[in-house]
């Protein structure tokens, strides 16, 4: 048995739920989302929660198994709580705006960067001053809203591609806030 599978999901109140043929919808206050369940994968609801379960143990129905468990426990927590990824903008320069539908990047290159926002996310971007003393501080955070957790990370991590943080000497770049950089010393000159 799939030890992720065979966790109950708990369903908040304010959290419908309605099947369809092999078709789950999860409706909250943030919004709704479906998901079409794989033939031999079966999901009850009963008493605010969803036990998801498999007819054998065939290698496909157990692959599934564990999946299906944590793609509908992501729709549930995103349309109740909703998901963010924040990222920081670290770099001499650098900056970020929300121009329309338009995330538009200054990080270094002789051109901005202009990222199309999903209609379906909510993009943040907020400027930080700059504290004395510190060579390397952070210049803008962009924060990535949704409640798909799938299509956050995925926008979070294209804006990210723009300009990934360089491990060596300086660490600047775009990063995750909870990401860890070491920085590498340089090449030094041999005498």
């Amino acid at each position: 048995m799939s030890r992720v599978g065979k966790i109950p999901i708990s369903v908040p109140k304010d959290v419908t739920i309605k099947f369809d043929d092999n078709l789950v919808t999860v409706k909250g206050k943030l919004g709704e989302l479906q998901y079409a369940i794989l033939p031999g994968i079966n999901v009850n609801y009963e008493d605010d929660q969803l036990v998801v379960t498999r007819e054998d143990d065939s290698v496909p129905l157990r692959a599934c198994h564990g999946l299906t468990r944590a793609l509908l426990s992501n729709m549930v927590t995103g349309v109740s709580v909703g998901f963010e990824k924040v990222l920081h903008l670290i770099g001499t320069g650098y900056s970020a705006e929300v121009v329309n539908v338009w995330l538009k990047l200054a990080v270094g290159y002789s051109h901005d960067i202009l990222i199309e926002i999903p209609e379906h996310l909510t993009v943040e971007a907020e400027a930080v001053p700059r504290s004395k003393g510190s060579r390397l501080a952070v210049q803008s955070i962009i924060k990535v809203k949704g409640i798909s957790k799938e299509d956050v990370g995925k926008f979070a991590a294209e804006v990210r591609k723009c300009r990934p943080p360089i491990n060596y000497n300086t660490g600047k770049g775009i990063r995750y806030a909870d990401e860890f950089v070491k920085i590498k010393p340089g090449k030094s000159s041999a005498k």
